[in-house]
């Protein structure tokens, strides 16, 4: 999802429409509808759009750290301790993905990682030490050729915790396909 303001409105933009109506459900939006953007890249492709004229909200999300631009900007954020695997999981419906593998290497071995990307080495690292401080696990920072994006991955044993804390309940707001997934995937495995 994209944060983007011209200092009168909010723009959240994502490819994904069930991202955009869990934003909206989330912050009890009910009376704004949701529109069309051209993607400037891509013209054969739409991402969908929820605009928000709200000061307050802007000033808020500026204080705790989400900024416009924020791919490239963002860094520590401010996020209460009892709402990190939310975030989380926001983070991971947002710039994360989960793949699974069977390794040629050894017979009958099964392997899945999660991963979160930013342009944001600064965001990357505090993600990594902020999941270090809950998990006491440490995880795995690449960057990818050719591109500015940093990822941080997790392997088996290690996602399996960062999964379990972000999907703690059934009925938490996520994108049903990311969870489907990684549902799958895991009985796959087993």
């Amino acid at each position: 999802m994209v944060l983007s303001t011209n200092g009168r409105h909010i723009d959240f933009t994502s490819k994904d429409i069930e991202q955009i109506k869990n934003f909206m459900h989330a912050l009890k939006i009910t009376h704004l509808k949701i529109g069309k953007k051209s993607n400037s890249k891509n013209k054969d492709k739409n991402c969908f759009r929820v605009q928000i004229g709200d000061v307050h909200f802007y000033a808020w999300l500026v204080s705790i750290g989400i900024t416009p631009r924020k791919s490239k900007t963002v860094g520590t954020l401010k996020i209460p301790p009892q709402y990190f695997f939310d975030f989380l999981r926001g983070v991971f419906d947002g710039d994360g993905s989960f793949y699974s593998y069977w390794d040629p290497r050894w017979k009958s071995s099964f392997m899945f990682y999660i991963s979160f990307t930013s342009a944001s080495i600064e965001f990357i690292d505090w993600l990594r030490n902020e999941i270090e401080t809950r998990l006491s696990i440490r995880g795995h920072v690449t960057h990818q050729k050719l591109s500015t994006r940093h990822q941080l991955k997790y392997a088996k044993s290690d996602s399996l915790k960062i999964i379990e804390r972000m999907y703690y309940d059934s009925s938490v707001l996520c994108l049903g396909r990311k969870r489907n997934k990684i549902s799958c995937v895991l009985k796959k495995g087993t």
